[in-house]
């Protein structure tokens, strides 16, 4: 794992992290089938506001680590939902593989030529994200530290 930090540093981590998410973000009001943005569609809105505490936490681990500053609560928890959303992340996963494959379904229908390259795109883009998102918090963890909140107060160091 050291070997794989020197080659994927922490900055170069949340930059990727960063560019995935965008891109995400764009292609989740893509519809592959019709070759056309919709931006009308309540459901295209979930992952940016899911992606919105993704970038958050990225912020925070950012800060941590160019501050040199102690793991807190409000870092704690903001983790903690990620973990949560990681299961969306895993349900994308599902759900771009799903589509990709309808390919043999839909076949005799007209289907845009930017179907298959879109369509892996996601595929390759949603199974990236845990990746990073997984080895940002293994980064945090070696750089930020642990959180034991147990010993809260004799982790303070206000002078630093």
């Amino acid at each position: 794992m050291n070997t794989l930090s020197k080659i994927i540093t922490w900055k170069r981590n949340i930059l990727a992290s960063i560019a995935v998410l965008v891109s995400l973000i764009v292609l989740s009001f893509y519809g592959v089938y019709t070759n056309q943005f919709y931006f009308l569609k309540a459901d295209n809105y979930i992952f940016p506001a899911l992606a919105s505490i993704h970038f958050l936490y990225l912020y925070v681990v950012w800060f941590k680590i160019t501050e040199y500053e102690f793991p807190d609560p409000k870092m704690r928890n903001i983790e903690y939902t990620l973990y949560a959303i990681m299961i969306v992340y895993v349900f994308k996963i599902y759900d771009s593989i799903t589509v990709l494959n309808s390919i043999d379904v839909y076949g005799q229908h007209v289907i845009p030529a930017t179907f298959k390259p879109i369509a892996t795109l996601s595929v390759v883009l949603y199974s990236i994200l845990p990746v990073l998102t997984l080895y940002t918090f293994w980064l945090r963890k070696r750089f930020v530290g642990v959180y034991n909140f147990e010993n809260y107060n004799d982790n303070l160091n206000i002078w630093h």
